[in-house]
């Protein structure tokens, strides 16, 4: 894409180079007045600073005040008005303004007084170059004082000039940053609707077809006729763990629904304290789980104790599915070294291999959806999970999460 010239000029005057250069080539072009046009020591001193002092004015702006007091210098030590110094004043009283150094009306009122001395000093040299000089009380005396006049008209319209600019850039970066905090809340808003609309199909796609699950297991009881107590009670155990499935479904959706910033209403997580619950409801669904606890009970933040929870019920979940019937052991160590070890292992079939009874081939350390679930949540309190062959056969799900340094 072609830049056009005044995109060209602003990243030039943007350059850090830039004063460096213009200042140079206005000391270069002070020089050769003074050769064309000799002046005095203090006119020559006032011209070469003035000049000069413009490289430093970006990185040091106070210095425009020295180049103004200068200028002003140099032009009262002779009545030849340099044509570098009305550049570096003019750029002197620009800088001022732009960089706000002091208050515009200051700035104003520093120029004026100093050119009013200026016209002073100049009135005195008039005289002695017996030059016709009314008396300050003589009629046409004001007339004298058109050169301060002048002097502050010119210092007031460059320091505004400058204050305008900073005033604009400062509106046009408050601006950005307005369109940066609207399309903030817009994306938010974004990700809030996104969410909802989750919820929504959650809602549609898996809390019907649970509900129905729950209806049919605890109406079966009463419709099939010659069930037998064992097969009434594993129909309550199925309509039961539908109803849990729905109250935790429901909590879900009460979080994808609140908005960032508002506390949804939602029942407690689970803990390592419910793993007893959590056994019973993989024993009522035809399955053989015994748990151990070794170590004493430490109360774990409620990051860690959610974790371990969840990764327990993943890996119960994987072996009902891969190793229905097989017996599986939970074991929970609470280490003395601030380190929680998790352990479910199975006596079925170990990794990569069948069931024997139809079921789908026994996931190993690839890349299988719930053992990546666990890995994360594992990685999420600083922890690492392993999951495989068990060292007596079977499969072995081992996750140690450390919870403190020691």
């Amino acid at each position: 894409m072609r830049t056009s010239p005044q995109q060209r000029l602003r990243e030039w005057i943007a350059a850090p180079a830039y004063p460096w250069i213009t200042g140079g080539a206005v000391t270069a072009g002070a020089v050769v007045e003074l050769i064309a046009i000799p002046g005095g020591v203090t006119t020559t001193v006032g011209v070469l600073v003035s000049a000069a002092s413009l490289m430093w004015r970006r990185s040091f702006p106070p210095v425009a005040v020295l180049t103004v007091a200068a200028g002003l210098i140099g032009f009262a030590g002779d009545v030849n008005l340099y044509v570098s110094i009305m550049v570096s004043g003019l750029a002197g009283c620009y800088a001022l303004g732009r960089n706000r150094v002091v208050h515009p009306a200051l700035a104003v009122a520093g120029g004026a007084l100093g050119a009013l001395c200026v016209n002073l000093v100049h009135i005195n040299t008039w005289s002695r170059m017996d030059l016709p000089v009314p008396a300050l009380w003589e009629k046409g005396s004001l007339s004298l004082f058109a050169e301060s006049f002048l002097l502050t008209v010119v210092v007031f319209g460059a320091v505004m000039m400058g204050d305008a600019v900073r005033s604009r850039e400062e509106t046009r970066t408050e601006r950005s940053l307005a369109q940066d905090r609207l399309i903030a809340m817009e994306r938010q808003q974004a990700a809030e609707a996104e969410r909802a609309a989750i919820a929504r199909e959650l809602h549609d796609i898996v809390s019907h077809s649970v509900s129905m699950i729950a209806v049919q297991a605890e109406s079966a009881t009463y419709t099939t006729p010659g069930l037998t107590p064992e097969a009434r009670d594993g129909f309550q155990q199925i309509a039961g763990t539908a109803r849990s499935s729905m109250a935790e479904l429901r909590r879900l959706l009460g979080v994808l629904r609140t908005p960032q910033g508002d506390t949804a209403l939602t029942a407690p997580q689970p803990t390592l304290d419910h793993l007893a619950e959590l056994l019973d409801q993989h024993r009522a669904v035809g399955g053989t789980a015994e748990l151990r606890i070794t170590g004493e009970r430490v109360a774990l933040p409620a990051a860690w104790e959610l974790s371990a929870y969840r990764i327990a019920q993943e890996a119960l979940t994987n072996a009902r599915k891969h190793a229905p019937g097989a017996r599986t052991v939970v074991e929970v160590d609470y280490g003395a070294d601030r380190l929680l070890t998790l352990r479910v292992r199975d006596d079925g079939p170990g990794a990569g291999t069948a069931s024997g009874s139809g079921s789908a081939s026994r996931p190993g350390t690839g890349t299988g959806h719930g053992l990546t679930g666990m890995r994360e949540r594992a990685a999420l309190v600083g922890g690492r999970l392993t999951a495989g062959s068990g060292p007596d056969g079977g499969f072995l799900v081992e996750a140690e999460l450390p919870w403190g340094s020691g």
